[in-house]
């Protein structure tokens, strides 16, 4: 039986309805994507056609869920909302604050004890306000979603990036911040600009080494890290047929790493098969009633460049394995091509390791393929060249994998099966007592990311991204370059043996079993449940409203120009500052601390413009704001690349920066900007980023006009006296300007709701 099973018969209910009035209004036949946008819109039946790329809409999402460290600062500003109980269902589930180290039960042992502080807070604010809780080893969130919540045709949002995942089961599902999400616990519409539509064709049959993660490997090739941004990529052909529920899954979380707002396919058998079973087949009963409905019109994918903004097609057949990266998932190598791309970028051959898991590879699927080749190493006396471990996505398919002997491959190879969470895929890995001087090396992951410092924390990591069944090969060889297709490997006995191509279940045979899943249901009436928080506290701190910035900012300084990619890892990391995430003044103190100073291409070192001396940048930040000094950050294209974390926002605003002005935005950190009443605005000339130095003043001319499609436009002042006036864009509406005038979008709530 699924959770909330009536909220999806009350959505499948309304659905045919809203559609048809929909495709009367916009006058031609509808994608997947523009259903579910339709079907969802917060006003009810759609009466207006929305620009594509440019109308704001309001919208009604079905559900939400949040993981560990983002959920403490969304139920943190929740509390300020002045709701008694969520208005939509809302999950909580606790995996970013495990650290991978020596296996599943030491390491979920020294987690419940090091963040028993965060997971009660969690736990009680959860029982407070109606939410389910999911606990430390439950399983990394969007496996969870996937196995228990996602639906066909549903809208979802999570405050995590790839909450995307859930787009392997037909829904539209997108990361935000935690603000985005409190609007939505509150009752309130979620606001979104209506994307754009870039469609997928998929051909052919994937067979051999070729997996799902490759689909998105080649994706990421061709689009970049940006080319997805505003977009939602719609995936269908006959190929994206033959993929199985949790492939699809695959190929949606990481597209998040080509910016795009969501990624989904059309309702299958596929997607039939696992709602079954995994003990949903009540909802499959309810989407096969309206099946026509939960996917696009026949017209669209008959004549697909008539209805996407940008086409893509992509032959299964032909599509070779990848390996992307490293310091980035658009950088793509096909197997057997890396052996001369190695040596001429001076990327390290020897592997040390091998990992398996995250949100995106994870499923009974993804390990039972693994497996096949780790059973082939021990079947044909090979022991693996590198260091292997692995993050299961659940509790469901932990316990099933191991019943199925799966795990037990794993650990004759001497595998570490670490905890049902995210691990080394987030910075929770202590491979190194000192990573910031660990030495050069190479690793392989099935992760989604791999930017510099983001496994391990060391800078010298050259971390590439491939599927499962590549990185179980990669690591039995322990080469880069190894091509499992083509390289013979020498055994124990001195002998020449080859790999086979990997074999595995799309669903486990025997189905699905679990004993504890992990999950706690919250009280009916919270109203007697207390959640504490201690004033002395390191990890949790109560939050005090932001101040609006207001009309005039003159003077201002400059705390950082920012040269080439800052993602959100840049501007705030993860790893070991994961404690922090509930407590806004301390791990502020990683503010910026990642990004390259485009001066001294040093990282965490910026001038003071008060006493000319150099030092880090949130000191440097607070110094400015003690002295009531505003300041700006300047930044390069697709600025706040990477995950949902709202801290990359609150940050700056909590230590005085007002405005960001860069080449371009990242969607969901433009958002999160906008949400805590900050400036986001970029260059309207590209070139204007070479006119701001070191010591720059900035005087806004005309903020006291601030209006939806109005210009800023900012004087910059030399130290020689000379001055540019610089023309600004933004993408503020009313709205959102409303916002930044009340100091942030939850100050507005709680005005509303006092």
């Amino acid at each position: 039986m699924a959770f909330d099973i009536d909220m999806i018969k009350k959505v499948y209910e309304n659905f045919p309805k809203r559609v048809d009035k929909a495709r009367e209004v916009v006058g031609k036949p509808l994608t997947l994507s523009e259903k579910i946008l339709y079907a969802h819109l917060w006003d009810g039946e759609p009466n207006t056609a929305f620009k594509r790329g440019k109308d704001y809409v309001d919208f009604a999402p079905d559900r939400i869920a949040c993981q560990d460290a983002t959920a403490q600062m969304a139920l943190l500003q929740f509390m300020q909302a002045g709701k008694d109980k969520v208005a939509v269902p809302t999950t909580v589930h606790c995996d970013h604050l495990i650290q991978a180290k020596q296996g599943a039960a030491v390491d979920l042992k020294r987690a419940n004890e090091t963040s028993s502080e965060v997971f009660d807070f969690l736990a009680s604010v959860s029982n407070k306000y109606g939410i389910g809780f999911w606990k430390p080893g439950a399983g990394i969130i969007h496996q969870v979603v996937l196995e228990n919540y996602a639906f066909p045709g549903g809208m979802m949002i999570g405050t995590d990036s790839h909450t995307v995942n859930a787009g392997g089961l037909g829904m539209v599902a997108i990361g935000v911040g935690g603000a985005d999400a409190v609007d939505v616990m509150a009752g309130m519409a979620w606001e979104l600009k209506f994307p754009k539509l870039i469609g997928v064709k998929l051909t052919g049959n994937i067979s051999g080494w070729t997996a799902p993660k490759d689909v998105i490997l080649k994706v990421a090739e061709i689009l970049t890290v940006k080319g997805g941004t505003g977009a939602i990529v719609e995936y269908f052909g006959p190929g994206a047929k033959n993929l199985s529920c949790t492939g699809k899954g695959t190929i949606c979380n990481m597209g998040a790493e080509i910016g795009a707002t969501t990624s989904t396919f059309g309702y299958d058998e596929s997607m039939e098969r696992y709602l079954r079973a995994t003990d949903r087949s009540d909802v499959a009963d309810e989407a096969n009633k309206i099946k026509e409905y939960l996917t696009a019109d026949d017209e669209v994918y008959e004549n697909p460049e008539q209805y996407f903004d940008q086409l893509i097609e992509i032959d299964l057949s032909t599509l070779m394995p990848h390996l992307n990266g490293p310091f980035t998932p658009d950088l793509a190598t096909e197997v057997g091509t890396m052996t001369e791309k190695a040596k001429s970028n001076d990327w390290p051959l020897a592997v040390e390791w091998g990992l398996i898991g995250s949100c995106t590879n994870s499923s009974y699927e993804d390990l039972s393929r693994a497996s096949s080749i780790a059973q082939q190493a021990l079947d044909k006396k090979l022991k693996t060249k590198a260091e292997f471990g692995i993050n299961p996505g659940s509790e469901q398919v932990r316990y099933t994998t191991e019943r199925d002997g799966i795990l037990d491959i794993f650990e004759k190879l001497d595998a570490t099966i670490f905890t049902n969470a995210c691990g080394p895929c987030i910075g929770q890995w202590a491979r190194y007592e000192d990573p910031k001087n660990a030495p050069k090396n190479s690793i392989v992951h099935s992760f989604n990311r791999n930017f510099a410092k983001r496994a391990d924390g060391n800078p010298n990591t050259h971390a590439f991204v491939a599927s499962p069944e590549m990185t179980a090969a990669i690591a039995i060889a322990g080469r880069l370059d190894f091509n499992p297709m083509t390289d013979k490997l020498i055994n124990e006995d001195g002998e020449e043996v080859m790999l086979d191509e990997p074999t595995g279940w799309e669903l486990p045979p025997k189905g699905f079993e679990v004993k504890e899943n992990g999950y706690v249901d919250p009280v009916e009436d919270g109203s007697d449940v207390e959640v504490i928080v201690a004033p002395d506290s390191e990890r949790l701190e109560l939050l005090t409203p932001f101040e609006p910035i207001g009309d005039e900012i003159k003077g201002a300084k400059l705390l950082i120009k920012a040269f080439g990619k800052c993602t959100t890892d840049h501007i705030s990391m993860a790893g070991p500052w994961l404690r922090f995430r509930g407590h806004l003044d301390n791990i502020s103190n990683n503010c910026l601390i990642g990004a390259v100073n485009a001066y001294n291409k040093q990282t965490n070192m910026v001038k003071n413009q008060l006493t000319g001396e150099f030092g880090g940048v949130p000191d440097t930040q607070r110094d400015y704001k003690a002295k009531g000094i505003k300041t700006i950050v300047v930044g390069d294209h697709n600025y706040g690349e990477g995950s949902s974390r709202e801290h990359a926002a609150m940050e700056p605003r909590h230590l005085g920066v007002a405005a960001v002005l860069v080449k371009s935005f990242a969607r969901i950190h433009e958002t999160n900007l906008k949400k805590q009443g900050m400036l986001a605005l970029t260059f309207d000339n590209e070139a204007d980023y070479d006119l701001i130095q070191e010591d720059d003043t900035f005087n806004f001319l005309d903020l006291n006009e601030f209006a939806p499609d109005k210009p800023l436009n900012i004087e910059v002042v030399h130290t020689d006296g000379s001055k540019d006036v610089i023309k600004t864009n933004h993408s503020y509406n009313d709205a959102q300007i409303a916002w930044y005038k009340a100091g942030s979008a939850l100050n507005l709530i709680a005005k509303q709701n006092a």
